[in-house]
């Protein structure tokens, strides 16, 4: 009965994991997945002239960078699922907040748990998984428990009134606690930036890069497995509460402001966001109006000088990397979970099919991927579940989830190989009474958002055709236009199966 029992076992973990315990992970590569809130390609690696990033520049110029990369939705929890899961969210049906895709998928394999089955030791630290809203972490996917540290912070007293901030009882998951408030709204606002002159440990990100630290030389010093690592930094997310010096590196008068503050011409009126997140912190207006130049400034500037902050975090663990002498046998991947809009089509924060909202930075180092090197292949965050597997010579994985991904290792062999012609995602809107969902398809040159009434599905559907060529501003709407490059990208979206909508509707 026990070999009965073991046989069945076994043949359990090949089915779900797609490797068997008797193959040898020894040499294998350790993987360090570093995972950064709210990142839009704002770095130097990424030509922006005036951004202080020194630390992922230099991982750039160590491995590749992918410039066509894109988020498969535009929102934190969801965009971590389609990570952890490898499937897009037209295909789970998690569009955003609180639907955990373990009620879904109780026997999914997350991609740290893939590599945990197969003999790796796991853990993570800091924002990984979306906890928050209602959302909480997936104990299954670690060898320890998850090392979690806070998003929502603040050191100078007046920026919270000494009260609980809303968006402090959103991310702590505390809604139910709070008495005598009929809604969250009815809390005090914190303050959208704050740059008091403190250490970097004041916050979570200098902590979590402390804590990552500690935890490599740990491993390091008993090296009887291989460990897979994912470190979530919280800024560039709001509130932009980072140490003063951070902030002392740039000059307001210099900051870049919004070129085109407008909506698109002839695209729909409900594609542009401009309320929500960004209304849960003060001085911020809520009357979805147009924010006046020195508050776009200051914005903007706390947006900067959190990427510096977070930049010097992830340099901080990088360093300790090289001075064990761990880096020829680690792949690190650095990815954004969505990209940000500051101020472009009067928008701010994420939740759109915008360029801005979906272009994310995703940058691999390690063996197996040549330095110094860049790729204009559009690859989704669905790639990297079995890019990191692929680089670590683990089996293709076998998962009874959905599974988007596609491996981009064939890229990091010849730079202008392609696998795929397009990216894509997706994003709901309401109009009204009225239920979209959006589906983009985006080509090198252009961005494709197909609207679908998921309420009535034989109602017209509602085109955006974008051409980053000739309008990369995304000013106007090319679909009445440029129909012949529209019934391409139609037919490009026929492709993929229909959109998961059962929580939609």
């Amino acid at each position: 009965m026990r070999l009965i029992t073991y046989i069945l076992f076994s043949f359990f973990i090949i089915q779900t994991t797609g490797f068997t315990q008797n193959g040898s992970i020894k040499n294998k590569p350790n993987v360090v997945m570093i995972l950064v809130d709210d990142l839009k390609p704002l770095l130097g690696a990424y030509g922006d002239p005036l951004v202080v990033s020194p630390n992922i520049d230099k991982l750039a110029n160590r491995g590749m960078r992918f410039d066509l990369a894109y988020a498969n939705q535009a929102v934190c929890a969801p965009s971590r699922y389609n990570l952890m899961l490898g499937s897009r969210s037209t295909s789970t049906g998690i569009y955003s907040f609180g639907k955990g895709f373990r009620g879904l998928y109780p026997n999914a394999v997350t991609l740290p748990q893939y590599f945990k089955n197969a003999g790796y030791h796991s853990e993570s630290m800091g924002k990984v998984y979306h906890i928050g809203h209602g959302d909480i972490g997936d104990d299954q996917s670690w060898s320890v428990l998850h090392h979690e540290d806070k998003v929502i912070e603040y050191v100078v007293p007046s920026s919270t009134d000494r009260a609980l901030t809303r968006e402090e009882v959103f991310f702590n998951n505390t809604r139910m606690y709070v008495k005598n408030v009929s809604s969250v709204n009815d809390l005090p606002r914190g303050a959208a930036w704050e740059s008091p002159d403190v250490l970097d440990d004041a916050y979570a990100d200098g902590r979590t890069a402390t804590h990552a630290i500690d935890r490599i030389r740990k491993l390091h010093s008993s090296p009887d497995k291989p460990f897979f690592m994912a470190i979530g930094f919280a800024r560039p997310h709001l509130p932009f509460s980072v140490p003063k010096k951070y902030w002392d590196l740039y000059n307001p008068e210099k900051l870049p402001m919004p070129e085109f503050e407008g909506i698109p011409v002839d695209a729909p009126n409900f594609s542009v966001k401009r309320k929500g997140e960004i209304e849960n912190f003060k001085p911020i207006p809520t009357n979805g109006e147009l924010f006046d130049n020195e508050l776009k400034t200051k914005l903007i500037h706390g947006y900067y000088a959190s990427v510096s902050y977070m930049d010097a975090q992830v340099g901080r663990v990088i360093d300790e990397l090289e001075r064990l002498k761990m880096l020829d046998n680690t792949i690190i991947v650095l990815w954004g979970d969505h990209g940000w809009h500051l101020g472009d089509h009067g928008s701010w924060t994420k939740h759109s099919n915008f360029e801005q909202a979906v272009r994310i930075p995703l940058i691999f180092s390690g063996p197996g991927i040549p330095k110094n090197s860049f790729t204009n292949q559009l690859a989704e965050t669905v790639d990297i579940y079995p890019t990191l597997v692929d680089l670590a010579g683990l089996p293709k994985p076998k998962v009874p989830q959905p599974f988007d991904g596609l491996s981009l290792t064939t890229v990091f062999k010849n730079t202008k190989a392609r696998i795929r012609n397009h990216a894509y995602h997706s994003y709901p809107r309401n109009r009204g009474k009225e239920k979209f969902i959006g589906q983009a398809i985006r080509s090198e040159r252009y961005r494709m958002v197909q609207w679908t009434n998921i309420n009535d599905v034989k109602a017209e559907k509602i085109y955006e055709l974008y051409d980053y060529v000739e309008d990369p501003l995304e000013t106007k709407n090319y679909a009445a236009l440029k129909p012949d490059v529209l019934k391409e990208m139609i037919d490009i979206v026929n492709t993929h199966p229909k959109p998961n909508t059962q929580f939609l509707k």
